[in-house]
């Protein structure tokens, strides 16, 4: 039996992972912002912890009844699309930075000392980092940034005997991506995703990324020089007017 954390739990891939890993009979510390989201979990028989990740002294606070851990799994995150490249917002790209990056390390600081050695911290980014796209500001910025993290605390702590795996997840069926205007190639459901986050981790897998179908397209297109896939993308992207 493993002891596993998940945050962004009550709803989406969180959400199924933590269902998935007490229906295997783990012991699951489900953490989330929203209580009454987080309640069904509890009658699963995992434990509930009910904080903002963008509050460090709340993750402190959460952190202290939490026991050594095994696997750390920290998929909480937000998307908002900049329609607007001319008229920047600000606030709104300083929203996804903190609520996909900042709260990251918040989580980070409060619970990575809680795993044992031997075990195994996943950070859940995004097939977006392969290829820049329309819009994607803001959203792509935050999950390449835990790229990056992931890449240099696998290389930190590896002394310590923790192993670091991202994941880089295309689009998966959540309330999130409901928001989304455009078509969505490769769609998964959570059950789906899930099932595969669950096989990488336990295979050890560095990096889980999937559906193979889009992520192999995204590589390839992420390959070309920039101004080629410039001038392709206006034909394959659909691009809105950058000015409000």
């Amino acid at each position: 039996m493993m002891r596993i954390l998940i945050t962004g739990a009550s709803s989406g891939i969180g959400l199924q992972l933590a269902r998935d890993y007490l229906a295997q009979g783990h012991q699951v510390w489900a953490c989330g912002r929203d209580a009454a989201r987080l309640a069904p979990l509890q009658a699963q028989g995992a434990t509930l912890l009910c904080f903002d990740g963008r509050d460090a002294a709340a993750c402190h606070q959460a952190a202290e009844g939490v026991p050594a851990l095994d696997l750390a799994i920290l998929n909480a995150g937000t998307c908002e699309y900049l329609d607007h490249a001319r008229a920047f917002d600000g606030a709104l790209f300083a929203r996804v930075i903190e609520t996909n990056l900042i709260a990251t390390g918040q989580v980070l600081a409060a619970f990575l000392p809680r795993l044992v050695r031997g075990g195994r911290l996943a950070l859940v980014s995004s097939s977006v980092t392969w290829l820049p796209l329309p819009r994607a500001e803001a959203y792509g910025a935050s999950k390449a940034a835990l790229d990056y993290l992931a890449a240099s605390l696998r290389l930190d702590l590896a002394r310590e005997g923790i192993a670091v795996t991202l994941v880089r997840p295309g689009f998966v069926a959540t309330p999130l991506t409901a928001r989304n205007d455009f078509p969505m190639p490769g769609l998964l459901t959570v059950e789906q995703a899930a099932r595969r986050i669950r096989h990488g981790l336990a295979r050890g897998q560095l990096e889980v990324q999937f559906p193979r179908r889009l992520i192999w397209p995204l590589r390839l297109l992420g390959a070309l020089p920039s101004g080629l896939w410039l001038r392709l993308c206006r034909f394959l992207v659909p691009i809105k007017d950058s000015t409000p």
